[in-house]
């Protein structure tokens, strides 16, 4: 992973050399294009790099597109794989003119067949398949919405963007039902599909030395705003300081909301917990800072099925999560890590403390989630039952 990758910007998408290294035989196999609205960290973006890369060359041609500036400096353009084809379209608004023209002029130039839109940028990708391309390109959108508790999406927009999709993949069983009791999706159309890590992501060795002492590094990774309830989990932390002075919380993930992650650090120094809270912002190796810590935890009121718990996973990480979305599925239910009711710092403290208390109890839930993982989230079984889908979706069946 990390090489250098084909970044074809505005107007300069011609016919770069970079793609002339396919040949007459892979020209054969349909190009798939992930659409995605930026490069910056989050689960969706994540996944959309992830399937772009694990995409088998021997059965696909693979591309991806980001279609708008990012805001965070587009840190997961490093992460795609040098083979993979990139296009930033750097779009000023929704119904960019210029920025539909060029994506429609690439979809064309390399015989793209199907767009896999992730998350809103679906109605891009509608848009553009409207009014540019011919019945033999498909659209396939990938639900990845973390705010499932609280049911606030509109649903008459998002039932017209999906009304000429060849279907929706949902990342948990509550939006695979969302797509078709609100959308009106046929059944048949609709996948739940797991996500995935590589399990080789974000190794390497740590820039700088993390704070607090090894046995008491307490790690979330999850960005900064209000769904991950941040709030909670510091309120937690006022309680298990008294227990484990030595205790440390890294926060690590991009700042979403300014006047959240402003109220958080506030709330940090009304519990004078600023020896024991730090805020990594966002971090490109995570998989070397959670080889570093301790516990993981997620503290979200809202999720769909995050990364972060199957990141732990991988790192062999004892994990605590509140009981939302599909958090309990990556958990085992509870026989892989703990698993506490959302909005209860008490819960969380408990469960903190319970695990800051035992090495032994630690290394034998990162045993258990870390074998769970590895059997349940595997890439390779995940990205086969995307193949599938695009292959039934490609032939019309």
């Amino acid at each position: 992973m990390n090489g250098t990758n084909h970044v074809f910007a505005n107007a300069q998408v011609q016919h770069p050399a970079a793609l002339t290294r396919i040949g007459v035989v892979a020209r054969r196999l349909p190009g798939v294009i992930q659409v995605v609205d930026s490069l910056d960290l989050g689960g969706t973006e994540t996944m959309a790099v992830n399937m772009a890369n694990r995409l088998p060359r021997d059965r696909f041609r693979s591309y991806l597109c980001d279609t708008r500036p990012s805001a965070h400096g587009g840190v997961l353009a490093s992460a795609i794989d040098k083979d993979v084809y990139h296009l930033s379209l750097n779009r000023k608004s929704r119904f960019d003119l210029a920025a539909l023209i060029r994506f429609r002029r690439f979809v064309r130039e390399h015989d793209i067949r199907l767009l896999h839109c992730h998350g809103s940028s679906l109605f891009f990708g509608r848009i553009a398949s409207m009014f540019h391309f011919s019945s033999k390109v498909r659209v396939i959108w990938h639900d990845h919405y973390g705010r499932c508790e609280f049911n606030d999406r509109p649903v008459r927009p998002h039932r017209m963007a999906v009304s000429g999709v060849a279907g929706v993949i949902a990342v948990n069983q509550w939006l695979a039902d969302w797509a078709c009791r609100e959308l009106r999706v046929s059944r048949d159309h609709v996948w739940y599909v797991r996500n995935f890590v590589s399990p080789s992501h974000g190794h390497g060795p740590l820039s700088t030395e993390l704070p607090g002492d090894q046995g008491f590094r307490i790690v979330c990774v999850a960005n900064m705003r209000p769904q991950k309830d941040h709030f909670t989990l510091i309120q937690a932390m006022a309680t298990v300081a008294k227990h484990h002075p030595k205790a440390h919380l890294l926060l690590a993930g991009i700042t979403v909301d300014v006047n959240y992650v402003e109220s958080l650090q506030s709330q940090v120094r009304t519990f004078g917990l600023e020896k024991n809270v730090t805020f990594l912002g966002p971090v490109k190796g995570v998989a070397s800072v959670l080889k570093a810590c301790d516990v993981g935890v997620l503290s979200s009121a809202s999720e769909g099925l995050p990364l972060s718990l199957i990141e732990y996973g991988w790192a062999g990480l004892p994990s605590i999560s509140t009981n939302v979305g599909q958090c309990a599925e990556v958990l085992d239910n509870g026989k892989a890590g703990i698993l506490v009711p959302p909005s209860s710092p008490e819960a969380l403290a408990d469960a903190l403390k319970f695990l800051l208390d035992s090495a032994a109890r630690r290394h034998d839930y990162g045993r258990r989630l870390h074998e769970f993982v590895r059997k349940t989230f595997d890439p390779g079984v995940i990205v086969n039952q995307i193949c599938e889908i695009y292959d039934s979706v490609l032939s019309g069946n």
